[in-house]
């Protein structure tokens, strides 16, 4: 990952690197990281996010529908 300073502004290039950091998940990865997690706890989690991105394309899905 390459971030250019430009004009010696380091905090805009620092800011730049914080969002492309987020973007790509490092940070969640790392906050996932400091304990360890047992295989059942994982699985657990994966499948409540897999249930909200699901409920959230049907609500998306509907609204756009113009179905209440």
């Amino acid at each position: 990952m390459q971030i250019i300073v430009r004009e010696n502004n380091v905090d805009q290039a620092l800011r730049a690197l914080k969002k492309k950091l987020q973007r790509e998940g490092v940070y969640r990865e790392m906050k996932l990281r400091r304990h360890f997690e047992k295989p059942s706890e994982k699985r657990a989690r994966e499948k409540a996010a897999a249930v909200r991105r699901a409920r959230k394309m049907e609500r998306k899905r509907m609204e756009r529908d113009g179905v209440k």
